[in-house]
């Protein structure tokens, strides 16, 4: 008995984990204490004045209901899911979707020709979820497009920084925490700052877009780069999302097709 109630403990704290940063985690946990409550109650009465045409209903309500609370809760399990599939325990058996470096060249290619000042922060092992909170959640795909559009001068969350995690956007607007190394360069601005100030408490990477010069900037593993090319940015990118790097040219030449001449 012992054992089927450690089991049966151990399932309730599973699922309740497995979807805790759902939007709906909330309600299940609610719905789910009142399930609870009412089962236990009635398993006790029907087992204790032996109601057995009461106990054959509730076991078909409690088959129902089951089923009732997936088809309600089916956007939420779905999400929980997803959550489950980006857990870093996973990333060793799943290839990344090589895409992402597409875009995210694309987008800072993009970013730094028109001078468009933007922070990203690529998610490694250590997690971002704290900073993540800190700004306006989106879980939305990665999309050069959307990026740009964030750091659009004077748009609501062009002034933080925006954490990818794999393929997805978790969130813009992030406030990072801001180095207070006295050896970097009191010209570069609040964004630089914050990029190596995350890349000294996390392994994260951070992207740099200057607003003033277009200048790609890196940082990570508590070091800041300046000036870093396309090709460097690359290598950096694929290095933190672990992806091999045997299309490299061609990849850059589809993010920036005139890479070849600036270089």
């Amino acid at each position: 008995m012992v054992l089927e109630v450690a089991v049966f403990a151990l399932g309730i704290y599973a699922v309740l984990r497995f979807l805790r940063r759902t939007r709906g985690s909330g309600v299940i946990r609610g719905l789910s204490l009142v399930l609870l409550v009412v089962l236990i109650t009635f398993t006790i009465l029907i087992e204790t004045l032996e109601l057995k045409r009461l106990g054959v209903i509730f076991d078909y309500f409690r088959d129902f209901a089951v089923i009732g609370l997936i088809i309600v809760f089916q956007p939420e399990i779905r999400r929980g899911i997803v959550h489950l599939g980006e857990n870093p325990i996973f990333s060793p058996f799943f290839k990344r979707e090589v895409k992402t470096i597409q875009r995210l060249l694309r987008t800072v290619a993009r970013l730094s020709k028109e001078q468009r000042g933007a922070l990203i922060a690529i998610e490694r092992d250590a997690s971002l979820a704290t900073i993540a909170e800190s700004g306006t959640y989106l879980d939305a795909e990665l999309n050069s497009y959307l990026i740009e559009n964030l750091f659009y001068p004077g748009a609501p969350l062009h002034d933080g920084a925006v954490i990818l995690r794999g393929d997805r956007i978790v969130a813009a607007g992030c406030l990072l925490p801001l180095s207070q190394s006295q050896e970097i360069d009191k010209r570069l601005g609040t964004r630089h700052r914050a990029a190596l100030g995350l890349a000294e408490e996390t392994d994260a990477l951070a992207i740099v877009v200057s607003e003033e010069t277009g200048r790609i900037s890196t940082a990570f593993a508590g070091r800041l780069r300046h000036g870093v090319t396309l090709e460097e940015l690359e290598d950096a990118i694929e290095s933190a999302l672990g992806l091999a790097t045997e299309t490299s040219s061609r990849r850059r030449k589809e993010a920036d097709p005139d890479a070849g001449k600036n270089e």
